[in-house]
This record gives structure tokens, sequence and C-alpha cells, in this order.
């Protein structure tokens, strides 16, 4: 019985055949010699994991780089975001000062002016809008008065 899926080896036919079935033979015991010796040779394999290990770190560093840029600029990005909300919550609470502090200088100009006689109303509405010339001459009669009282003429 023959197996039809293995050749059979059956003796050369010839010298020309025998010659070529001993190059064939030649050839698959280099091959495997070869084979061997690379499995025997531990510093070439040693050397060439190393490379491929070398490689492979390198890919991951240049992927972590990539990972730890694209991350900053994502925080960047949000720390502007949250940095242009402030200002606007600054601006919003700015112009709502503003306005409140406006109400109420007009409101207490009013008060100051109502108590106060037809003719000194332009004078006190003066000083409401302009304080500090107002505080300077009060300053100035406060301590006119003070020094006339505390040293009399003789």
């Amino acid at each position: 019985m023959t197996d039809k899926a293995a050749p059979a080896r059956a003796g050369a036919k010839g010298p020309d055949e025998l010659r070529r079935q001993i190059e064939q033979t030649r050839s698959e015991l280099g091959r495997t010699v070869e084979e061997l010796a690379g499995k025997m040779d531990v510093k070439g394999r040693a050397k060439a994991r190393a490379a491929d290990l070398r490689d492979k770190a390198g890919a991951m560093t240049v992927q972590l780089r990539s990972t730890a840029a694209q991350a900053g600029h994502t925080v960047q990005e949000k720390a502007t975001h949250a940095g242009h909300k402030v200002q606007d919550r600054a601006v919003k609470a700015g112009h709502s000062a503003q306005d409140t502090a406006r109400s109420t200088g007009h409101e207490m100009e009013h008060r100051a002016v109502s108590g106060v006689p037809q003719p000194a109303r332009p004078l006190v509405r003066a000083a409401t809008r302009h304080p500090r010339p107002v505080l300077l001459i009060g300053a100035a009669l406060v301590t006119v008065v003070v020094v006339g009282w505390r040293y009399p003429k003789k």
C-alpha cells in the first residue's frame, strides 16, 4: 500500500536523477543545519530580541509623547474656557456694582437736595456730584474754626 499524499522515494533511475536527488538532499540538510545553528546562537537571538524591544520602546515613547501633548492641549483649552467664564462673570458683577452705585448715588443726591431750602439746592447738588473739593473746603473750614477756638486772640 502506497500513500499517495507523500511521494514515495524510489531509487534513482539514472545517474542524472541520482545527482539531482543528492543535490536536493544537500540543500535540505543545509537549511536544517542553518535552522539548528540559528537556534543555538543565543547571543544573536538575544541581540535580535533587544533590537525588537528597543523598537517597541521607541514606538511607545512616541505614542506617550503624543498622548501627553494632546492631554496638555485639552487642559489648556479647558483652562482658557474657564478663564473666559470667570472674566464674563467678573464683568457682569462689575456692571451690576456700577448700576447699584449709580442708583444709590442718585437716591442720595435726591435725599440731600429734597431736604434743603430752594436757594441752597444747586450748591448741595454740586457737592454731591463732586464731593472731593467740598470735603477739602469743609476740612479747611473746620481747621480754621478749631484753631480760632483753641487759640483765641488776646
